[in-house]
């Protein structure tokens, strides 16, 4: 292998300088070939690198589980402020079906339309109410509750 050697020399163009100012610098280079070197395995080392990356991956685990839970978080106060508003406007709805309710119940407007239909008072004896007991015993009798006894095996 030929080595070259190169020569340098400062130079100024602002001043005159002589050719040679102090000892010149030679450099040589030279090609050296590692290929046949074999890297000895330090145990040492190795057992640094593992533990090193076990630490590593520990603190992974842990930021992503820190993120993981403050995204859900996140997500779940989202969703807690949909159902409120969802809550309050079936809150809302309930109301105005419980007015609209009361409105279509009210005795008053319930007979003004039965007279805008053609319809009458009752007469005596055309209402019977069901939720008190008949006074005659000779009607028959649709239903009646009667209690079961159980008995039990001992």
């Amino acid at each position: 292998m030929a080595a070259a050697a190169a020569v340098q020399t400062l130079t100024s163009s602002s001043r005159r300088v002589p050719c040679w100012t102090g000892t010149p610098e030679v450099y040589f280079t030279k090609s050296i070939d590692n290929s046949r070197l074999v890297k000895v395995e330090d145990p040492g080392r190795h057992r640094e690198m593992k533990q090193f990356g076990i630490a590593l991956c520990c603190l992974f685990l842990l930021v992503m589980t820190y993120a993981f839970q403050h995204f859900k978080a996140i997500e779940y106060g989202y969703k807690i402020e949909i159902l409120k508003s969802q809550r309050n406007s079936l809150t809302e709805l309930n109301r105005d079906l419980r007015l609209e309710e009361a409105s279509l119940q009210d005795p008053q407007r319930i007979d003004v339309l039965a007279r805008k239909m053609g319809l009458q008072s009752p007469q005596a004896g055309q209402v019977i109410r069901m939720d008190t007991p008949l006074q005659d015993s000779a009607s028959p009798i649709l239903a009646s509750v009667t209690p079961i006894s159980v008995i039990s095996a001992r």
